[in-house]
């Protein structure tokens, strides 16, 4: 078994592989050719925390994985990371596991590339602004995303903690990202929001983190950063908005996604307004974007499939560049 920690697997595989790799996996998930039974998630009310199972099984590639996650938001005051997880790849045809990867870093990728994927179906062509609400860990690879597949010129960043948002900016300078791009703090989460042409949410927050009659007509939102029922980054009125919503995985945002638990205890709104999954999308199911003054929504809440895509494409790599150590086990 091969072991990859993050600091290998962040040398080694980046947003463009990512973007091509979760394509592919998108591609076969509308073919059937993916086997995704559903996560269980075991929740600790004392911490405020939870940990997700994840399993899954390409049967194109003839590859499965299974990811643990462990989400501890106290953590940081132990100096410890909020999230903490592992991939288990293992091979379909005679069951040999075949890789242990961190998984903390291929989570934040695997994410920011789904929300790569929908902003290129969803957002205008000629979105240039990014406000990016909440400036975490998860934030910084949803950034990345964007940046793949339209030419910002520049990022508002909003978050309640100046500093981190200053933290953010720089981290985003080293990367580095085309130093052309002005990146802002925004004093006035108002305006930031009026001036978007995308959004990114990566919040755990209870409470909506915008306005939505803020919105500007042709705005597109991503929103991964609430994942449970008592989350919720966006309110009724901008659902309510929007033309088109897409979600990464239907049976996830139906029992996990706060945002829409809410507005269908709302009259004149249901999940039948969802238009689809991403995988619709990629596939040609069903259409992106139609009008320039659309409001469009892309959920997040996170599928195995989508970890399996990215493990497998770090496997391959390292197999390639000799990266990683073997171990019997």
């Amino acid at each position: 078994m091969r072991i990859l920690n993050e600091r290998e697997i962040a040398a080694t595989y980046k947003m463009p592989e990512a973007l091509r790799d979760v394509t592919n996996i998108l591609k076969a998930k509308a073919a059937d050719k993916v086997e995704n039974p559903l996560r269980t998630v075991i929740e600790f009310p004392e911490e405020h925390a939870s940990v997700l199972y994840m399993p899954c099984a390409d049967l194109e590639n003839e590859l499965m994985s299974m990811k643990a996650v462990t989400i501890f938001p106290n953590n940081p005051l132990q100096g410890k990371n909020t999230t903490q997880g592992v991939i288990l790849l293992s091979d379909a045809t005679n069951g040999d596991h075949l890789a242990l990867l961190n998984a903390s870093y291929l989570t934040r990728l695997r994410t920011g590339a789904l929300s790569g994927i929908a902003t290129d179906y969803l957002a205008r062509r000629d979105s240039h602004i990014l406000t990016v609400i909440g400036t975490g860990k998860m934030a910084f690879e949803q950034v990345l995303g964007v940046l793949e597949v339209r030419d910002i010129v520049k990022i508002n960043l909003v978050n309640p903690t100046v500093e981190n948002a200053e933290r953010f900016a720089q981290a985003l300078r080293d990367y580095p990202i085309n130093q052309k791009i002005e990146i802002v703090i925004a004093q006035d989460r108002a305006a930031a929001v009026k001036e978007a042409d995308i959004i990114n949410c990566a919040t755990r927050s209870k409470t909506p983190v915008f306005d939505g009659a803020d919105i500007q007509p042709g705005t597109h939102v991503n929103g991964v950063g609430s994942y449970l029922p008592d989350m919720q980054e966006v309110d009724f009125h901008f659902i309510s908005r929007t033309a088109q919503i897409v979600v990464d995985d239907l049976h996830g945002a139906t029992e996990e996604a706060g945002e829409f638990i809410h507005a269908v205890e709302r009259e004149g709104w249901s999940f039948d307004q969802i238009s689809g999954e991403l995988q619709d999308l990629v596939a040609g199911k069903i259409k992106g974007r139609v009008d320039d003054a659309d409001i469009t929504f892309f959920k997040s809440v996170g599928s195995a499939y989508f970890d399996l895509a990215v493990a497998q494409g770090v496997y391959h790599s390292a197999l390639a560049e000799n990266v990683g150590v073997d171990v019997e086990i």
